[in-house]
């Protein structure tokens, strides 16, 4: 039952994907009808509501690839162009030409940024293609029972066979039919790696920003800690030394009571300065590593902590002090805000990426929304373009994981033979759908005396459809492995090579 429930699904998805390459194909002759519109009779106002239906129905697209296909897809559009802003003198400059208002800049803004967008002419080629590559392939089990049903209709017992075979491919087409649109989806409605490029500047940016501030705030703490502690002791020392050298030829005894006094506060200031110190960075975390020096923030920590280290080498300072300050405000919140007893430590490596994972038995409700320490953690990391995610349920536990990508050398993969048997597939596929399978049927169906080259044509007549089926269902699966190997590519070359 529910092998036969999940075949059910599967099918219904599938006619839903099928409804949505034919409406797809009708949004992508509206684009070009006004892309034809703008560019012969100059009515540009219409080339704006057209790529936004286009990217409505590419972003359903999208979704269901993600829901029912297991590949999500990220949007693949450039960041928005900021609205214009105008000069000293109050214009507003668009190449070389000034204007008043910002109606005509803010207008050729964004016009460049629909139009000279690679994504755009993607969503268009996919909408284009979808009826084929998603629609016909994902409705095929769909078809061959209405063909067998008009078939038996109309007197003929072979269309019998049709009913069944679609019945008994059905149960493993469907999912696979799903994992097509999937794959197609991946290749032509992606980011391209321009739109991922400049994602990234634009985070970048933004974290260059928070990291400016960051710095000068930690510099303000630095100059603060500084003046009201060591400072305000080497003052009052110096005094102190000041009023004993005095006493020297008067009261010996109260002179040296003075440089005792001033003794002990010059230990004091040296404790000040080398808590200081420990607070930009750890003597420890500099000459041992950052598994020694989480270690070290284990033993100081008041929860038992539990630390394991599995990492190749050490990561750059600059990575190592990130983390390492974020494992000290994570272990230092789970004592003061979580009411924790006990955390776990785990740092380990991700291929390249260096991952911190710290776990509380506290009682929960962390949000770096609310909390200054975690936003902290998030600005200190969002400088080496890091992640941090934490999951606090109200009752605990808390988890927080900290990724540092490109902490450790890429190692090259090697060649794998199957991106070899994905370019062969890419070749080869077109041929084996198209002429020698869905062309091939419409002449066989058509009664046409032409054979041509095509294959199933020239076998005899109970293997004609055999031969023309297979051919079709060939052409998918050699489209299925070259869709795979494209998209696996894809995520390796995103991940770094870590995949």
């Amino acid at each position: 039952m529910n092998a036969a429930r999940r075949t059910l699904v599967a099918l219904g998805r599938g006619a839903a994907l099928t409804g949505l390459a034919l409406l797809g194909l009708a949004v992508a002759l509206v684009m070009l009808t006004a892309a034809l519109l703008t560019f012969m009779v100059g009515m540009v106002f219409v080339v704006s509501p057209a790529v936004r239906l286009v990217r409505a129905v590419t972003g359903l697209a999208r979704d269901l690839s993600g829901r029912w296909s297991g590949m999500p897809v990220d949007a693949p559009y450039l960041p928005a162009p900021l609205p214009p802003v105008p000069q000293a003198d109050g214009w507003y400059r668009d190449g070389r030409t000034l204007y008043k208002k910002p109606t005509i800049p803010a207008f050729n803004k964004r016009w460049n940024w629909l139009m000279k967008d690679p994504a755009t002419w993607r969503d268009l080629a996919y909408l284009l293609a979808a009826p084929v590559t998603c629609g016909l392939v994902a409705a095929a089990p769909l078809l061959a029972t209405a063909y067998g049903v008009v078939r038996v209709a109309g007197g003929d017992p072979l269309g019998v066979v049709w009913i069944l075979l679609a019945a008994g491919v059905a149960r493993w087409y469907a999912p696979w039919a799903l994992r097509v649109h999937g794959g197609v989806a991946a290749v032509l409605l992606g980011p391209t790696e321009k739109a991922r490029l400049a994602r990234r500047v634009t985070h970048l940016d933004a974290a260059r920003t928070e990291a400016v501030d960051s710095q000068a705030a930690e510099l303000r703490r630095i100059e603060r800690d500084l003046h009201d502690g060591a400072q305000a002791r080497l003052v009052a020392i110096g005094m102190t030394i000041g009023a004993a050298e005095q006493l020297l030829e008067t009261d010996l005894r109260a002179a040296r009571a003075l440089l005792d006094k001033a003794r002990d506060a010059s230990a004091d200031a040296l404790q000040d300065i080398r808590r200081l110190v420990r607070g930009i960075h750890p003597p420890v975390l500099a000459e041992r590593g950052l598994g020694d020096a989480v270690r070290a923030l284990a033993l100081d920590s008041p929860l038992r902590a539990h630390v394991t280290v599995d990492v190749p080498e050490r990561a750059p300072a600059p990575l190592e002090s990130a983390a390492y300050f974020a494992v000290s405000e994570l272990l230092a919140n789970a004592a003061r805000h979580g009411d924790a007893t006990e955390a776990w430590v785990d740092v380990s490596a991700r291929g390249p990426a260096l991952r911190v994972t710290v776990t509380d038995d506290g009682r929960g409700g962390a949000d770096p929304g609310r909390g200054t320490g975690l936003r902290g953690i998030e600005r200190r990391l969002g400088a080496f373009d890091g992640v941090f995610a934490v999951n606090s349920p109200v009752g605990g536990p808390t988890t927080a994981v900290v990724e540092l990508p490109l902490a450790f050398p890429l190692r090259a993969a090697p060649r794998s033979p199957w991106r070899i048997l994905g370019g062969l597939c890419w070749a080869l596929w077109p041929i084996a759908l198209f002429p020698q399978g869905l062309v091939a049927m419409v002449l066989k169906l058509l009664g046409s005396p032409v054979k041509s080259w095509f294959l199933g044509l020239h076998m005899p007549e109970p293997f004609q459809w055999p031969v023309i089926v297979g051919m079709m269902l060939l052409g998918g699966g050699l489209l299925t492995v070259a869709l795979t190997t494209t998209a696996r590519a894809m995520r390796e070359k995103e991940g770094g090579g870590c995949g």
